[in-house]
């Protein structure tokens, strides 16, 4: 049994720009602001699914969000209130789903062989290296240091870079799943 298993259900249905664009327009008619909102929306759905001790909270925040744009179109005209409170309910209905489709205990992973590890890195350097270079410094400077150091430096790149760490989370977090793709794909075509 693998983690894979567990996550949240295959999408049928993907985000495109459209959608996402309705979805900030909902938030909030200024766009600078709606994509403020989306961000607290995310960050507060994660942390909701962390405290109810879920290993893919990012996951289903991200299932939980995609599952309010697509649903959308029928319920922006009448809905009243807090968009933030119909993220939540859907985000808890998300989580009941993957509730009932996890082992109740996931059992401990073997570490992987030396070999594996070293194969991982050379992936890693190879896709590091295909990133356009602004991409490459900011990964690099965005995942160095622990506790405090971290936050202030990724204040201080947010600042070189004259936008707000909300938005440097955001360019971090799609470069960060760029990477991963390219790692994936690398170990399973054995390119490293």
């Amino acid at each position: 049994m693998n983690e894979d298993e567990f996550a949240p259900r295959k999408k049928t249905w993907s985000l495109d720009q459209e959608s996402f664009d309705r979805l900030l327009a909902w938030l909030d008619p200024n766009r600078e602001a709606a994509g403020r909102k989306y961000e607290e929306i995310r960050v507060r759905l994660t942390k909701i699914l962390v405290r109810r001790s879920c290993y893919v909270a990012e996951e289903l925040a991200d299932e939980a969000i995609n599952r309010v744009a697509r649903k959308l179109p029928e319920i922006q005209e009448n809905y009243v209130g807090d968009p933030a409170l119909y993220f939540c309910g859907v985000a808890g209905n998300v989580f009941l789903e993957w509730v009932k489709k996890r082992p109740v205990s996931l059992p401990i992973p073997a570490p992987d062989p030396p070999e594996v590890l070293e194969a991982n890195h050379r992936c890693l350097d190879k896709c590091l290296d295909e990133l356009n270079p602004s991409d490459r410094e900011v990964m690099l400077d965005y995942f160095r240091e622990e506790g405090r150091t971290k936050i202030n430096r990724r204040n201080a790149i947010a600042e070189k870079l004259g936008m707000s760490i909300n938005a440097l989370r955001t360019r971090a977090c799609r470069v960060k799943k760029t990477l991963k793709e390219c790692v994936i794909k690398c170990m399973r075509c054995g390119e490293h």
